[in-house]
């Protein structure tokens, strides 16, 4: 008949295991081509979608199946490098920048009043490159991030610096943040995280949010030479600047990295345990048994388990892939595995 045993000690095991897989769509592990969408990207008037973020795209927007990989965008804390949305007295300065710029101040530390500093340095702005949410699971696999950015034939290449810090990361709001260096595969090149000017990184990498912000300042004195437009009340195609220099570099690669958690109970069923079946016409109204060659020597067969909480509720049954014989000469045991 159905019995209810407990796990004892040593019956359960927890296990957890990493999947890296491709972060971009259908299976890519280099993203070299992007697209855009012309009205999606449209920075005409200071209200368009595109001043605050510009989508990219593995495919022409044109085809059904195209998806969106990552946005990028353009803040300033004092509203500089777009137009602002009104020239009325009073509300000078308050643009699409200032509005990214805040919302990523506000995400990353919590409030509207701290800005971003690269290690000595505190730039007026930032670009941010925000990795699609469907694009990855758990989150970015630190030291796997390769972006190169190039502009009139000047490349560099950058990564986080999770290798050679040997994942010691500052927490944050979003979770961990590493430093975007120039490197690879997430060893830093030199020993200095200050790469640029000895007080400033290129900029911080968020692998639990798919965030990268990146330090302009940086950019513009490296040897990309990259410029934000940091013009009040301009129209500075900021995003659109670095999308450019993106592609250009004709590499982005970061993998995708889900935790899996797996639960194994090692279900032990002795010889004089389970001989019965639980099936309603094993037995008679009276509690008899119905055929009587079962009587001496019962054979059963397990094709189902149960996990139960200490209330009785069946929270889990696992199926056997083809029922096992069990009797008084048999004893089995099947591991039971939950994957969450």
């Amino acid at each position: 008949m159905a019995t209810i045993n407990r796990y004892g000690e040593g019956d359960v095991v927890m296990s957890t295991d990493k999947v890296v897989t491709s972060t971009w769509s259908d299976n890519t592990n280099n993203l070299q081509t992007f697209f855009t969408s012309s009205i999606q990207a449209d920075q005409t008037d200071a209200n368009s979608q595109g001043n605050f973020f510009i989508n990219a795209y593995h495919k022409a927007t044109s085809s059904v199946d195209a998806e969106v990989q990552f946005s990028v965008g353009y803040g300033h804390k004092d509203g500089s490098g777009s137009k602002d949305f009104t020239n009325d007295t009073g509300s000078f300065g308050f643009s699409a920048a200032k509005v990214v710029y805040n919302q990523y101040r506000q995400l990353v530390y919590g409030d509207e009043t701290q800005n971003f500093t690269f290690s000595t340095h505190t730039p007026d702005d930032i670009y941010f490159i925000n990795v699609n949410r469907s694009r990855y699971r758990h989150n970015l696999k630190p030291g796997s991030l390769n972006l190169k950015l190039t502009s009139g034939g000047n490349t560099i290449q950058l990564t986080d610096d999770s290798v050679t810090s040997t994942g010691s990361a500052v927490i944050t709001n979003v979770g961990r943040q590493f430093n975007l260096v120039s490197g690879s595969d997430g060893v830093m090149l030199g020993s200095n995280v200050n790469q640029v000017g000895t007080t400033s990184s290129y900029g911080f990498v968020y692998p639990d949010a798919g965030l990268i912000v990146l330090n302009p300042d940086a950019l513009s004195s490296s040897i990309l030479g990259l410029v934000s437009t940091k013009t009040s009340n301009t129209k500075g195609n900021n995003g659109t600047k670095l999308l450019g220099v993106m592609e250009a570099g004709d590499q982005f690669i970061v993998d995708s990295e889900e935790r899996i958690t797996s639960q194994y109970y090692f279900t032990r069923v002795k010889n004089f345990e389970f001989n019965y079946s639980s099936n309603p016409s094993f037995i008679d109204d009276q509690g008899s048994l119905n055929f009587t060659s079962m009587i001496d020597m019962p054979r059963v067969y397990i094709s189902t388990i149960g996990l139960y909480n200490d209330e009785g509720d069946l929270l889990a049954v696992a199926k056997l892939s083809q029922p096992i014989a069990k009797d008084f000469t048999k004893e089995a045991l099947i591991r039971v595995k939950l994957d969450y």
